[in-house]
């Protein structure tokens, strides 16, 4: 515990626990703490995260999904648990653990079954969300955002989700060594404002989502401002909601 906390590991503590009990023997425990030193994510080393009250397989290289991103969980459910949407899409899905919780909070005796889909470009992504969808009943698919969802989808998509990247290209060297080294850039680089890859998702939404579906995107409160006019192009129509509680911004929007 004394190298982690020297290292600036905040939870020192919690982390030896989970590394004593990951670990099968003294050199394995050594290599782990060494690892974890030298920034290594500390999902990475486990092999799992916990998110929103389950433990979702991330692999190394694998985007390792945050607590803040919870609150794209709670709002989703929110909407099917009035029991109208059926077919969930979570874009740019990383391992997958959002399109899981949707399904594992979504089940809800006598409303209808719940039909989630989970896309990401990146192909290491790809195969830890099919491992943690395995048997759930999700379906994963791998391409660059739309492009990657079956074509019966299209315009019947109630609840689509997009945890895209929304990091400045010039503030990814500011993150902390766990993102900036060891996750995939690809999945952190949002372009020079942040917003690319989320413009792109508010441009393709109105094609996918059903009538009365809604979008949910993560991203930051400055951000959100820049986007409004963006939906407002899209003919959909914008609210921030924020959770102080997991320090959170998640845009939703509707068709006009």
């Amino acid at each position: 515990m004394r190298e982690l906390r020297s290292a600036g590991c905040v939870f020192a503590q919690d982390e030896a626990r989970l590394l004593l009990d990951a670990a099968r023997t003294p050199v394995e425990l050594a290599s782990m703490v060494r690892q974890r030193v030298a920034g290594q994510p500390l999902e990475h080393l486990l092999g799992w995260a916990e998110f929103h009250g389950l433990r979702i397989a991330v692999d190394a290289g694998v985007f390792v999904p945050r607590r803040r991103t919870e609150f794209l969980v709670r709002l989703a459910l929110d909407r099917l648990h009035v029991g109208a949407p059926t077919v969930v899409v979570d874009l740019c899905c990383g391992s997958g653990a959002v399109a899981v919780a949707v399904l594992a909070g979504g089940a809800v005796p006598g409303a209808p079954a719940v039909e989630v889909h989970a896309a990401d470009l990146e192909p290491r992504a790809v195969r830890c969300a099919r491992r943690n969808l395995d048997g759930l009943g999700g379906q994963v698919h791998e391409g660059d955002l739309y492009a990657a969802l079956p074509a019966r989808l299209r315009g019947q998509v109630d609840v689509l989700i997009a945890n895209a990247p929304y990091v400045p290209t010039g503030a990814i060297d500011l993150m902390p060594p766990e993102a900036r080294d060891h996750e995939p850039r690809l999945a952190l680089d949002g372009g020079p404002d942040g917003l690319d890859v989320l413009r792109r998702v508010v441009v393709g939404a109105p094609d996918w989502l059903a009538p009365g579906g809604c979008l949910l995107l993560e991203t930051s409160r400055r951000q959100a401002e820049l986007l409004f006019d963006a939906l407002a192009r899209a003919g959909l129509a914008g609210r921030l909601t924020t959770s102080d509680e997991l320090d959170a911004s998640v845009l939703v929007a509707e068709a006009r």
